[in-house]
């Protein structure tokens, strides 16, 4: 087993910036991609950014160019810088972590933060 514990987020106003953190224990499999999902009420939830054990990167296209997301792969830790914050990017932010071993797919999830954005 994996957990996931998410640490950040809060309220800030548009145009602010606020960051989250989410640290992984347990089972750990290497390599893995962590990463952050978001879900807004009334919607689904949607990708925001993941990284790879490698450094590899991937943002939505809402959020390039102000998140920014990193990790620390001795402390299993990922961490995401988001500024410029809009309205829209209110949210419960969902840590994720995956690996694959053989024959099987692994997917866990942190417990959610909330980020909220005041106009």
């Amino acid at each position: 087993q994996v957990q996931l514990v998410e640490a950040g987020g809060g309220l800030v106003q548009a145009g602010g910036s606020l960051s989250v953190s989410c640290a992984g224990s347990g089972s750990i499999f290497r390599p893995n991609t962590m990463g952050w999902y978001r879900q807004a009420p009334g919607k689904q939830r949607e990708l925001v950014a993941t990284i790879t054990t490698g450094g590899s990167t991937n943002y939505a296209d809402s959020v390039k160019g102000r998140f920014t997301i990193s990790r620390d792969n001795a402390k299993n830790t990922v961490f995401l810088q988001m500024n410029s914050l809009k309205p829209e990017d209110t949210a419960v932010y969902y840590c994720n972590m995956r690996f694959v071993k053989p024959g099987r797919q692994y997917n866990y999830w942190g417990q959610g933060t909330q980020v909220a954005v005041s106009s």
